[in-house]
């Protein structure tokens, strides 16, 4: 099969990394060249991303409006990067590449914190140069499941990790087909078991 740009996009919890790498694996044991990636991304942008959410670095803002805003372009620099020096030169070597995250994570996240109606229209078009995936994999999960996942992880508490806010970012993705008409997008049930998931993800991808 010809190369595929595959992304999954959930709320935090939702497992889309879990299932970024048991993706990969699959297409790997199926014969195929896959690799696999994620935003924020490990450049020089993406790590300053991760600190941020982190708590490491503070982002100067007067307002939600302001964060978002500067959030929402240091994504926008880091997603084109992203693709100049990684997603882009594997799809030309014919390997698939799953992304665990991209810039649907963008117009959910910094939508929602902004507040602003007009949002996500200016997003998109902040985002009108990043190519578009073959399928978007959507794993729709319940916000007190993904809450119980968080909570059972270890590790440190980041930016977004807000039960109210991952409950509103759990309906923007259920209705993230609205926002990108024109894409391929396919929802799954991620409130299941890990394996139940990644059998639909495999099959939603080979059917992409």
């Amino acid at each position: 099969m010809s190369a595929r740009f595959i992304v999954l996009e959930g709320i935090d919890g939702a497992g889309t990394t879990t299932q970024t790498a048991r993706l990969v694996e699959a297409l790997r044991a199926r014969g195929e060249g896959a690799h696999g990636t994620r935003e924020p991304s490990d450049g020089p942008v993406g790590r300053h991303l991760r600190e941020i959410l982190t708590g490491r670095v503070k982002v100067s803002a007067s307002s939600e409006v302001q964060r978002a805003a500067h959030m929402a372009l240091l994504f926008a620099a880091d997603r084109l990067d992203h693709l100049g020096s990684e997603i882009q030169p594997r799809l030309r070597a014919g390997d698939w590449v799953v992304s665990d995250r991209y810039d649907h994570s963008s117009v959910a996240y910094q939508s929602v914190t902004s507040g602003e109606a007009g949002a996500v229209a200016w997003l998109r078009e902040l985002n009108r140069h990043a190519d578009r995936p073959h399928l978007t994999i959507v794993l729709d999960v319940s916000a007190d499941v993904a809450r119980a996942r968080r909570l059972a992880r270890s590790g440190v508490r980041e930016l977004f990790d807000d039960d109210e806010l991952q409950r509103k970012l759990a309906t923007f993705y259920r209705e993230l087909d609205r926002y990108f008409p024109s894409e391929p997008i396919v929802h799954l049930d991620a409130d299941r078991d890990v394996d139940a998931v990644a059998h639909d993800v495999f099959a939603a991808a080979l059917a992409s």
